[in-house]
């Protein structure tokens, strides 16, 4: 039976941020139905700093409050501190992204009067209203799991199309990284995405990254962009040294929203699953996205310009940080099968 708040009068409503920034995106057509369910509502939402960038500039956004998880709110003392940052605020409503306990106890502990979630973690005395977990939403894409949690709260879904806003600071800096790039070549922009959160499972292997990006640098006369964070800075130069004078090496260089920027100029993005195929999937640019170890039920790119090569094996998904036999699910991907659909899409 849906719990209908729909009826609720909402002036302030808070609502959790997903963790992960490929998460984060795909909650965003959660953050539109909010908006067009309490039109004049002040919506803030309560986010980690690395997924700041996916809401900063959401037009379905009032404001973005800070979850200092490594300072002010730091675990212990700075939950309380968090928890009374939020009663300040004075919300009506709280709605919760994430699963965990804690969410439900910050909101809980801040006094927010609807606190509106899935009942899982054992959170469910927590919640006001708790919404019990379709076990068939598990089955489905993420996006559809989050606009669960608004239709078991008896609110309206406005669409299943993800948004991702770009600053015009991070369009100028896209276009200005972009201008030698196109001045020593064509005006294709291709772009790599090697790494992702979580382990080597989910990454297509280096040599083959660097392969590829040989022959699209040969075939349409161009350097190929490659994206990452710190954390892939080493990944990328490795890659960039297999494949000399065919690649620039972006990772660890750029903001998210910087990166995402980016992303929207590129013609032609292959990527692991990872948060920046998701945001590629929400900029609607031509992608080929490599899956393995993941549920492509649940975290494919949502976009009609997204193709997925996949090859199935016995053992995937099996959502495993870390491949504990022979990597096959990676390693019957081939560079022809990634370069011969890189082509068709390009050429087409």
């Amino acid at each position: 039976m849906k719990k209908n708040i729909s009826n609720q009068i909402c002036r302030r409503i808070l609502i959790r941020a997903a963790n992960w920034v490929g998460d984060a995106i795909m909650t965003t057509p959660v953050i539109r139905a909010v908006r067009k369910n309490f039109m004049d509502a002040h919506i803030t939402v309560l986010a980690k700093p690395w997924v700041i960038p996916v809401y900063e500039n959401n037009p379905y956004v009032d404001d973005v409050m800070v979850y200092d998880a490594a300072n002010r709110h730091k675990m212990g003392a700075g939950t309380l501190r968090l928890a009374s940052d939020i009663r300040q605020r004075q919300f009506d409503l709280a709605i919760l992204m994430q699963n965990a306990f804690e969410a439900a106890l910050l909101v809980f502990l801040a006094r927010v009067p609807v606190r509106v979630g899935y009942n899982t973690d054992a959170r469910t005395w927590l919640l006001k209203p708790a919404i019990p977990l379709d076990p068939a939403l598990k089955k489905t894409h993420l996006i559809d799991y989050y606009l669960g949690i608004l239709t078991g709260a008896g609110l309206a879904t406005h669409g299943r199309d993800m948004d991702l806003y770009l600053s015009s600071a991070d369009r100028d800096d896209a276009d200005h990284r972009l201008v030698n790039l196109k001045k020593n070549g064509s005006d294709r922009v291709l772009g790599i995405n090697p790494g992702a959160t979580g382990g080597t499972a989910k990454r297509w292997f280096p040599d083959r990254y660097a392969a590829l990006c040989r022959r699209l640098a040969k075939t349409y006369d161009t350097r190929i962009l490659i994206f990452g964070g710190p954390k892939d800075r080493a990944l990328g130069e490795q890659i960039r040294a297999m494949a000399p004078g065919c690649c620039v090496n972006l990772a660890g260089e750029t903001t998210l929203g910087q990166a995402f920027a980016l992303i929207h100029q590129c013609d032609l993005f292959v990527t692991n699953d990872s948060g920046l195929m998701h945001a590629a999937a929400a900029l609607n640019i031509s992608q080929v996205a490599i899956i393995g170890s993941t549920d492509p039920k649940a975290t494919s790119p949502d976009s009609p310009a997204s193709t997925i090569i996949r090859v199935p094996v016995l053992c995937a998904p099996c959502l495993k940080d870390d491949c504990p036999t022979d990597h096959a699910c990676m390693d019957r991907i081939t560079v022809d099968m990634v370069f011969d659909t890189c082509c068709r899409i390009l050429d087409s």
